[in-house]
């Protein structure tokens, strides 16, 4: 979100319960985040859980962390249950998409979202925002494959790098978890995020292919 698109909504929302997510954030803390949809079309795609855990200095605070299951959606098939492995008997007490979303909303506020493919999961939690506040999230983004690249790019310039989660977890000396389990991959991403901003540059001799 823009600076113009922010003061727009700064004073479509004036005096509202969601006036201060319009706001620059002041904290010290962010947000890690992970969806689990029915699909990789981000335009197509149907929630089926989401996971956040915030992330204060070198800090993952686990025990400040929410994981919702949603209701089944009508487009949860074969194809999308075996990559999450989340079943429709799994989503029976899930909750409907308004409550899931303000839960949500309530937990990161103006916060800064930490992710792998965060934009991925923002373009399609806008839409649902769009659907039911009728604005977008306005958080900033931290893609944390960028901010890997970027510090092997200054090493070794225009080199390849594998960055895929598994790949850089390895060479970060971090816990490969099993993917699609979204609370866990928040708290992957969490920790990839505290290494790369809070220890020691990683090195390229501990590349592994």
């Amino acid at each position: 979100m823009n600076i113009l698109q922010r003061w727009w909504y700064q004073r479509r929302y004036r005096g509202t319960d969601y006036a201060s997510l319009f706001e620059r954030y002041r904290g010290e803390e962010l947000v890690s985040l992970d969806c689990e949809t029915t699909s990789l079309d981000p335009q197509r795609a149907e929630l089926v859980t989401i996971a956040a855990t915030r992330i204060c200095a070198n800090r993952i605070l686990t025990s400040q962390s929410i994981h919702l299951t949603l209701r089944a959606p009508a487009s949860l098939n074969g194809d999308s249950v075996a990559i999450h492995g989340i079943r429709h008997q799994d989503l029976q007490h899930g909750l409907d998409t308004q409550h899931a979303l303000r839960t949500l909303l309530d937990f990161i506020g103006n916060r800064p979202l930490v992710g792998y493919h965060i934009r991925y999961d923002k373009t399609i939690l806008d839409r649902y925002f769009r659907q039911h506040f009728d604005f977008p999230l306005p958080n900033k983004l931290v893609e944390i494959s960028h901010l890997y690249h970027e510090q092997l790019e200054r090493q070794l310039p225009n080199a390849y790098f594998d960055l895929s989660l598994e790949a850089i977890s390895r060479h970060l000396d971090l816990p490969v978890p099993p993917r699609h389990d979204a609370l866990q991959d928040t708290i992957t991403a969490a920790m990839i995020y505290v290494r790369l901003t809070h220890g020691d540059r990683p090195a390229l001799s501990l590349l592994r292919s």
